[in-house]
């Protein structure tokens, strides 16, 4: 029997400690979406850490959509909170996206195929109706996240594949990270909005090919996402 309460310690990345910190201290100086953090090297040497540390933080609060690095001109808070996901968290995130992305491809592309031979003028009702809503909830400054969830929706029931519909369904939990993830990628709300349209097009020409191609264009957008090319290691503490 396992003695659940000595198993192994971890010990938490440095990393880690310093995301705290800046948390803190954002907190603290009350910073809001566009203010800056000081510079990394400035950090370091606040924090007695090495440079390292202190980019890999940053590049954490990046994956999440909690600040933006400009070239030469430092890091600016993308929302008024520095409140971060736990790592671990995002660690199992990291782990199990690519395989939900697989499955989004095979399913959707083989949904948007038979869409375009199945659907009905309500099913493109639907589809026009949560772009349209998309669109809105972008240019007000959203990331178009319902509206991207109604039209994948729509997309699934014009299929008219009750099998298909349930396999979405079973997967529909890990199909909303990998949405939330794609779409709070800078300049990306507007690109899938536009690869919609693409999808939406191809369906209504009655285009099974056109359609799965597009859809698999989109989806493999969707796969490039800053949280995959993050690596969650150990920062290397000699720089």
């Amino acid at each position: 029997m396992t003695d659940d309460a000595l198993r192994p310690m971890t010990r938490p990345r440095l990393y880690e400690q310093v995301l705290e910190r800046l948390r803190a201290y954002a907190d603290e100086h009350e910073l809001v979406a566009g203010d800056r953090l000081p510079p990394e090297r400035e950090l370091a040497q606040r924090l007695g850490v090495s440079r390292a540390s202190v980019k890999q933080a940053v590049v954490v609060l990046e994956v999440q959509g909690l600040v933006e690095t400009r070239h030469g001109g430092g890091t600016y808070l993308v929302r008024d909170t520095l409140d971060a996901e736990p790592v671990d968290r995002l660690v199992e995130r990291r782990r199990r996206l690519p395989d939900v992305l697989e499955a989004r491809e095979a399913l959707e592309t083989k949904l948007a195929e038979l869409a375009a031979e199945r659907r009905t003028e309500s099913d493109l009702a639907e589809m026009r109706t949560a772009l349209r809503g998309m669109e809105s909830d972008i240019a007000a400054g959203g990331h178009g996240v319902e509206g991207d969830r109604h039209f994948h929706a729509a997309v699934t029931a014009a299929g008219h594949s009750t099998l298909l519909a349930e396999f979405m369904g079973s997967i529909a939990e890990a199909v909303a990270e990998s949405r939330n993830e794609s779409l709070r990628q800078p300049g990306r709300p507007t690109r899938s909005l536009d690869q919609h349209v693409r999808i939406l097009e191809a369906i209504e020409a009655g285009s099974p090919k056109a359609a799965a191609t597009a859809m698999r264009r989109h989806v493999r957008t969707v796969a490039k996402v800053r949280l995959l090319e993050w690596d969650p290691g150990e920062e290397n503490e000699g720089s």
